[in-house]
């Protein structure tokens, strides 16, 4: 069996933003990539970096030939953070941070105090869709570093509404990837030196509907890539710096473990996280049980290790205090590429990730108009 494909934590996108961090002045203790610091020196006027959702490594092979745009200005392959998801890859992103230190760990987390499995982003219960007005005892994903630069950089950010950042100001709400383009260009034509944050949430959004194969992938995945390209057109002196939060892979399968009474009969609560990286809450006397039946019935799909392991070899960043809320265990899906369905109301979706596979894999693209 392939091996899994585990953070690095020396060169993947989180390194990108301790680069960034240091170059604008706020405090960093994580590794810098040598590649990007060494052309931050060379003084751009303008430096944007662009995260777009979902554009690992493996959606750019699959949907762009080696002479499209983004793909040849590839400079290197990073690792994204694990879980392989948005919630917790995008909020390292922006606050230079490892997993263990801001927990926003994957879509769902379990919280003690209220009994409930939450959907962090969206705040309403993971199974009941009901809103829960519940204060996280997590870190605020909102607290940008780049909002705290002591630089002659003016900070920009360009996001969706719905992306939080504290200093509301410097933000510029945007929908598609022609208006990301059009505001990031206004911004590099203003006086002065700028600084450029911005998220598109696509094409993950495409990929999780029709699956990163399809002919609707295909298409988002060229659009970005040609308005990308218009817009560095249009541009001088400035720095453009592109990654992703995470890849996707296409699903070949379900794990149906809502339909398995006897193990769920074993769990404090449904499992949380994310869809391929379940984790799970086990009833006090039953782990050796839960362990031994899980791996006869899911094991080639999943690997089962116990929480605090993966926290020891440093699967969440190096440190931080938030461990405790990964629960006992966490199953890592395979390349057999399954989704583990912990509900009959499980969004199933035809592009996927969160695991250790393929989805781990993520660009440096960096493009330079001098």
């Amino acid at each position: 069996m392939k091996r899994f494909i585990k953070p690095n934590w020396k060169k993947s996108n989180l390194n990108i933003s301790a680069t960034l961090a240091e170059f604008l002045g706020v405090q960093n203790n994580k590794t810098t990539l040598k590649f990007l610091k060494k052309e931050l020196k060379k003084n751009y006027k303008n430096i944007v970096f662009i995260c777009l959702d979902g554009m690992g490594i493996n959606p750019i092979n699959i949907n762009l030939e080696k002479s499209d745009f983004l793909r040849k200005n590839i400079k290197m392959k990073l690792t994204s953070t694990f879980p392989s998801t948005t919630t917790n890859a995008t909020t390292s992103l922006t606050s230079n941070k490892y997993p263990l230190e801001h927990g926003w760990f994957g879509w769902s987390l379990y919280f003690e105090k209220i009994g409930k499995n939450v959907d962090i982003y969206m705040h309403r219960d993971s199974q009941t869709g009901e809103k829960i007005d519940f204060k996280y005892p997590i870190i605020d994903n909102g607290d940008c570093y780049f909002d705290n630069a002591k630089s002659d950089y003016e900070i920009n950010a360009v996001l969706p509404n719905y992306v939080q950042t504290k200093s509301i100001e410097k933000k510029v709400v945007i929908n598609n990837i022609e208006e990301m383009c059009k505001e990031i260009d206004k911004i590099c034509k203003k006086d002065g030196k700028q600084f450029v944050y911005t998220y598109l949430p696509e094409p993950d959004y495409t990929m999780h509907e029709f699956g990163v194969s399809s002919s609707e992938a295909k298409e988002v995945v060229g659009k970005i890539n040609y308005e990308i390209e218009k817009l560095y057109n249009d541009l001088s002196d400035t720095l453009v710096v592109i990654t992703a939060d995470h890849g996707q892979v296409d699903i070949q399968g379900s794990v149906e473990f809502y339909k398995d009474k006897e193990i769920n009969e074993m769990l404090t609560c449904v499992p949380f996280l994310d869809a391929r990286s379940p984790a799970f809450k086990v009833k006090e006397g039953k782990n050796r049980e839960f362990e031994k039946l899980f791996k006869q019935r899911y094991g080639k799909d999943f690997k089962l290790y116990k929480s605090k392991d993966l926290i020891k070899r440093g699967l969440f960043g190096k440190s931080g205090d938030f461990g405790g809320l990964l629960g006992d265990y966490i199953a890592i899906g395979t390349y057999t590429h399954k989704d583990f369905v912990t509900s009959e109301h499980f969004n199933r979706f035809k592009g996927h990730h969160t695991s250790l596979t393929e989805e781990m894999l993520v660009p440096l693209i960096i493009l330079k108009k001098k």
